[in-house]
């Protein structure tokens, strides 16, 4: 083989172009989870991101306003920074500021949790479920690629048959390759999403359950 072939031959098994033309119909499926996938991932990312605060700082903040009985000057700062950690921490200081029961207190943070949480968790189910469809995606795409690999050589004249089992066998790795590479963004994407949330959640809980004991110890100092 000369060099000029060996280069055309390189082009082409590095073509994106060929080898989705190679794949077949159901590349236009994988492809769709693919974009799907993508989509979710970008608008995850931004609003966990813009709903992410520093803790530390705002729990630091926050609970000296507590002691200090400005329960008032408390909530306008969860007004100024709205993500779920703030509007839960707010949801417990109204009750609070109204002098309501301990009881109602936790009780409107669990609610303020229960509307928070799906903000965070948004389409991120889907990842899971993309990335689970794209493997069988691929799968069928691969024994499609087999069976119309082996029927066309059954029947092909002997100088074809290697190419068209070539072309089937390149049919069925092509779909196979793509729906991996999207179940792999897909899943670990959903992995890391998951962890995000839950670290969110925990601090959540962790912040209500620390705001209401320091509620409870300094009630006689919330001012009108």
């Amino acid at each position: 083989m000369n060099p000029t072939t060996v280069a055309t031959t390189a082009e082409r098994s590095f073509s994106i172009a060929q080898a989705f033309h190679d794949g077949g119909p159901v590349m236009y499926l994988i492809a769709l989870f693919g974009i799907l996938t993508v989509i979710i991932v970008v608008e995850r990312f931004t609003k966990i991101r813009a709903m992410s605060i520093d803790k530390k700082e705002f729990t630091d903040q926050i609970y000296r306003l507590v002691v200090a009985g400005d329960i008032r000057q408390a909530i306008s700062m969860c007004d100024s920074r709205p993500a779920p950690l703030t509007n839960t921490v707010k949801a417990g200081l109204i009750q609070a500021m109204n002098k309501r029961p301990d009881e109602e207190v936790q009780v409107a943070m669990d609610a303020a949790v229960l509307r928070e949480v799906p903000k965070l968790e948004g389409y991120t189910s889907f990842l899971a479920v993309f990335g689970n469809v794209s493997v069988l995606s691929g799968l069928l795409g691969t024994i499609s690629g087999m069976i119309l690999s082996f029927g066309a050589v059954a029947d092909a004249a002997n100088d074809k048959k290697a190419e068209l089992l070539s072309a089937g066998i390149s049919h069925a790795l092509n779909c196979t390759a793509l729906g991996l590479i999207v179940a792999l963004l897909a899943i670990v994407s959903f992995g890391w999403f998951q962890h995000r949330i839950q670290k969110v959640e925990n601090e959540i809980l962790e912040t209500s359950m620390s705001l209401l004991n320091l509620v409870v110890a300094n009630r006689d100092k919330v001012r009108d």
